[in-house]
């Protein structure tokens, strides 16, 4: 049982039509959450003036929660699905919360920056007689930008034997049980380029279609139909058997180090969230044998954020011993949230969004063991931001092995809701972090979209030793999407696009080289790994430059890579190789990847 812790297919040549920003959305009347607010429970206040701050309290007007005896759950549903289906850069944000139990004759259809989660210990405690929707139609079939939303916790009973949850980036699916089939397509089989499940059960099969990559880990699946470019499989009962390149299928029998996403739940009447223990050579879900294995906290150790709090009272509350839960909704930050203690959870719920409004980092977290941070999106600012996330600083030494820091669903974007610049998106120098799910995208559509107006040089940088990534997901960056140089580092799917806008080959000149690789490891580093990495070119503004390859990285026996693909879409651009000097060129207008097994 918990315990309280003490601190503890066909692809699409383009598939990204541009898009205005969508109008800001009304804020919706809710119903809120219904834990009562707590005293700090004999916390002393870091300095006496100003006063500590609570613990718990109301999650607000944006989290809603419906319990089986809930009336018109449907359209509360359709209400908040109509504000958010195509609201792709608007502001509203929602976590719709089901209290354990069943629930008859639903369609929750799930729009922009809306997360829907069970409150059970188990998927199993709450179960959906109906679907959980993701679908296209507002944007004509196609689902390759149905990004931003969530699925966690909940069993599901699909009206007709299937649940389609046709997305894109940053829309995981997590901690699920489909009594059922799962397709992953849009109807009518449209464009779609996802994707991310994990501690997931699909007692049918997945039915991927035109999905361009996906990526799941320690979870239980009934059958995988198809895939298209790059499907990885880490941990997973009922996976398909190696086949890259054809079927384009990697699989490892388990995950090397894994800790679930930390989770709100229900005991009794009490809110608590939950914070699952670290697994090595994981394989299978977390929930399958009763209760999972980890510790707990009550809601009111955590200070509950609402929209519109400052910087400056996030920091007091975390110096106060407390964690963080971010309700839904936009925060605008005029310093860093610093998370120096171990044991650390930053939780948010419904797509929570941090701006920093002055090009300071948004958040950093000191060189200790064991910080969660969790589920919310990072936007840059107007102004540019040298890093919008650091996880340790420079020089960061510490063996975090046994309690590693976990970064899941954090999302960064820079531009499309606005002009937005970064000079280096997430810095991670601690030891052992693991990055568990991100996508981190310059826009490439939106509102503040261009070469220049939302420049972003550089997407993740790792100088941190042994840093393990599950889900790692980069995009459109002016120079080096991802650049390794810590020891002993390794990837477990990667998904690239290069930037599409590049205005012509000088734009991209790297020194003697054509264009900066997607993915590069540092010339000094001895020891890395790789398992399905794949690449992509779009440069539809100049078709005629050419990409020298998508991975760079030392020739030597310690670094070592498996399953790499590498293609144009349409001819939009080409490469030469795929890794180095090695690999053979993408070929003409086919869309065709070219790939490399194993390298050296």
């Amino acid at each position: 049982m918990p315990t309280d812790s003490p601190s503890s297919g066909l692809p699409s040549p383009g598939r990204r039509a541009v898009l205005g920003a969508a109008a800001a959305a009304t804020v919706l009347a809710g119903l809120p959450g219904t834990a009562a607010a707590a005293p700090a429970g004999g916390r002393q206040p870091a300095r006496k003036n100003p006063r500590a701050l609570p613990g718990g309290g109301d999650l607000g007007p944006n989290v809603v929660v419906f319990d089986p005896s809930t009336p018109n759950i449907q359209g509360r549903l359709d209400e908040i699905f109509r504000q958010q289906e195509s609201a792709q850069f608007g502001t509203g944000r929602y976590q719709l919360l089901f209290k354990p139990g069943t629930y008859h004759g639903l369609n929750a259809q799930i729009g922009f920056y809306t997360s829907i989660s069970g409150l059970g210990l188990s998927p199993d405690d709450t179960t959906i007689n109906g679907d959980i929707t993701v679908d296209a139609g507002w944007f004509n079939g196609n689902a390759t930008q149905n990004f931003w939303r969530s699925a966690e916790n909940l069993a599901v009973v699909p009206v007709n034997g299937t649940n389609r949850w046709a997305v894109s980036q940053a829309a995981p699916f997590r901690r699920m049980h489909v009594r059922g089939n799962l397709n992953l397509a849009p109807t009518g089989y449209g464009w779609s380029s996802g994707g991310y499940i994990a501690d997931s059960r699909i007692d049918g099969q997945v039915q991927p279609y035109s999905q361009q990559q996906w990526y799941t880990r320690d979870s239980a699946i009934g059958g995988w139909l198809n895939g298209v470019w790059n499907m990885v499989f880490s941990g997973v009962e009922g996976a398909p058997a190696q086949g890259f390149p054809n079927p384009p299928y990697t699989t490892l029998n388990t995950t090397p180090v894994s800790r679930e996403k930390p989770f709100l739940y229900l005991s009794g009447n009490e809110y608590r969230v939950f914070l699952p223990e670290k697994r090595t050579n994981a394989r299978g879900v977390t929930w399958g044998s009763g209760t999972p294995r980890g510790t707990s906290l009550p809601l009111t150790r955590f200070y509950v954020a609402k929209p519109g709090v400052s910087a400056a009272t996030l920091n007091q509350a975390l110096s106060e011993g407390l964690h963080l839960l971010l309700t839904p909704g936009i925060y605008h930050l005029d310093r860093p949230i610093r998370v120096d203690r171990a044991d650390t959870v930053v939780l948010g719920l419904g797509y929570a969004t941090l701006i920093p409004d002055n090009g300071v980092t948004a958040l950093r977290v000191a060189d200790v063991d064991g910080v969660r941070l969790a589920g919310f999106l990072i936007d840059a600012g107007p102004v540019n931001s040298p890093t919008l996330l650091e996880i340790g600083p420079a020089g960061s030494s510490r063996d975090h092995s046994a309690n590693p820091t976990t970064v899941q669903d954090v999302f960064i974007r820079i531009g499309g809701a606005g002009p937005g610049k970064a000079t280096t998106s997430m810095v991670v120098n601690s030891r052992h972090t693991i990055v568990d799910h991100t996508w981190v995208w310059r826009a490439d559509h939106g509102d503040g979209v261009g070469w220049e107006t939302n420049r972003a040089d550089y997407g993740v940088v790792v100088n941190g030793h042994d840093v393990l990534a599950t889900g790692l997901f980069v995009e459109h960056f002016n120079k080096y999407d991802v650049q390794w140089f810590g020891e002993r580092g390794r990837t477990i799917f990667f998904q690239n696009e290069k930037a599409y806008d590049a205005p012509n080959q000088a734009a991209i000149q790297n020194g003697s080289i054509k264009g900066y690789a997607a993915y590069r490891v540092g010339d000094n580093v001895t020891s890395h790994e790789g398992w399905g990495l794949g690449s992509y070119c779009y440069y539809n503004v100049d078709p005629t430059i050419v990409q020298h390859h998508g991975f760079a990285a030392p020739n030597r026996p310690g670094v070592r890579f498996h399953d790499l693909l590498v293609v144009s879409l349409g001819g939009n651009g080409q490469y030469e190789c795929v890794i180095n000097d090695t690999g053979a060129p993408t070929s003409g207008t086919s869309t065709v990847p070219s790939t490399i097994v194993s390298y050296p």
